[in-house]
């Protein structure tokens, strides 16, 4: 058996956590700079309020009903995910962190009342962290995930629903959209309507080759699980990403080309932090930034340079100092800058680096030990406590005028009870 334990709402929920009064009124969280709605509590849902509608075009339906609006607060949003993935850790034996909302539970091998065993832990993730957990019990993966999502639409679940009966499996993937299967992408469903599937029971009914022809190795493992037969890997184990991207548009054109470097070197610090996470070390740095291309009438351009270090590296300041020559050259006079990134690739754990035997390994171990205080006081007291003067205050030119504090990450956000 597989579980999903899935965060209803998760970004509107946790703003929710620190704002009891807001528990049954509409709530939305919005995009980077205030652009589109990419969470919604179910009130804001029941309003006609739509994944991806931009706020502007539904800023009537806002004022006149109350919604409350926050801007994405993803230091928050990352935290209360950590301590959701505590409690599933100390439930479980293995957790597969699928997103930051969503984790997949190995039960293969346990004689647990595993309906119990559901609604058990969606209450005690409630108990410690009051973010609602739709926990779903089934066979495979993909029953599982269908499984989370009618904890959701049937609340006398209680949080946790164990699928397994094959009657009631086939019940529900009857009454189940298949364009909601996990794994069936958007490209299939006109070729599935074609063949008349509808639901998921549908597609569970076309035979073997039709769906090796038609939808490949991963459609195959997706039929396959509906059918109940597991054949998608557990990975309890995150591997290390190959390439680290850290971007953002920002909330105005950039046309001074100081402050468009004290952007690029807050994302080289952010792109090192994580680089530093995983224990690898990075041999090419890539800085891009381009203009709005939706201002027709500005003139437009797109710039990019690369940077390749002689030796693998993880170190704070050659990577910001890299990443800060980069932007100089590739600027260009007379230009507002919309847009910009930091990409580290050519990833290699750190275990397994050769030096270069001419280093200087005491110099290395100086700026190891610098990296891992920094490190240790940013976790402590919150993002950016520690920085290099090129990345100024640390902030990113975005929109943000409804952000809630950071009531978890940093000290002068801490709620005060008086």
């Amino acid at each position: 058996m597989f579980a999903l334990a899935d965060c209803n709402n998760f970004f509107a929920s946790c703003e929710r956590v620190f704002r009891p009064d807001l528990n049954g009124k509409p709530v939305i969280v919005l995009s980077n700079n205030d652009g589109c709605a990419v969470a919604r509590s179910n009130e804001a849902k029941a309003l006609g309020i739509k994944m991806g509608d931009p706020l502007f075009k539904i800023r009537d339906i806002v004022e006149r009903n109350g919604v409350a609006v926050f801007s994405s607060n993803f230091a928050l949003y990352g935290d209360m995910s950590r301590r959701v993935q505590t409690v599933l850790r100390e439930a479980v034996p293995s957790v597969e962190v699928y997103s930051i909302d969503e984790a997949f539970l190995d039960l293969r091998g346990l004689d647990w009342d595993f309906d119990r065993f559901a609604k058990e832990l969606s209450a005690r993730c409630w108990k410690y962290t009051s973010i609602p957990v739709s926990v779903g019990v089934a066979p495979t993966k993909t029953l599982a995930k269908i499984a989370s999502k009618l904890c959701k639409k049937y609340p006398k679940l209680k949080g946790g629903c164990y699928m397994h009966k094959p009657a009631d499996i086939e019940k529900v993937l009857r009454n189940f959209p298949v364009e909601d299967v996990w794994g069936i992408g958007r490209r299939s469903i006109p070729k599935l309507a074609d063949m008349g599937v509808r639901s998921a029971w549908d597609f569970t009914r076309l035979h073997e080759n039709a769906v090796r022809r038609l939808f490949a190795l991963p459609g195959f493992r997706t039929w396959q699980e509906l059918r109940g037969i597991p054949c998608i890997e557990f990975e309890d184990q995150l591997e290390d990403k190959q390439s680290i991207c850290v971007s953002r548009s920002f909330a105005h054109d950039v046309s001074d080309v100081s402050q468009l470097c004290t952007q690029v070197a807050n994302f080289a610090s952010s792109a090192a932090g994580k680089l530093r996470a995983q224990n690898s070390l990075c041999l090419e740095l890539m800085v891009f930034a381009f203009t709005n291309r939706f201002k027709d009438a500005a003139p437009q351009t797109y710039g990019s340079q690369m940077v390749t270090f002689p030796d693998g590296t993880d170190d704070q300041r050659a990577i910001i100092a890299a990443a800060v020559q980069a932007c100089r050259e590739l600027w260009r006079p007379g230009f507002g800058y919309k847009k910009a990134g930091v990409v580290i690739s050519r990833l290699e754990p750190a275990r397994d680096h050769v030096g270069n035997l001419f280093a200087d390994s005491q110099a290395a171990a100086r700026n190891a030990r610098l990296n891992a205080a920094m490190d240790t006081l940013n976790a402590s007291f919150g993002p950016g406590t520690v920085r290099l003067g090129i990345q100024g205050s640390g902030e990113i030119f975005m929109s943000r005028d409804h952000q809630s504090p950071h009531y978890t990450t940093l000290w002068s956000d801490l709620p005060t009870v008086r």
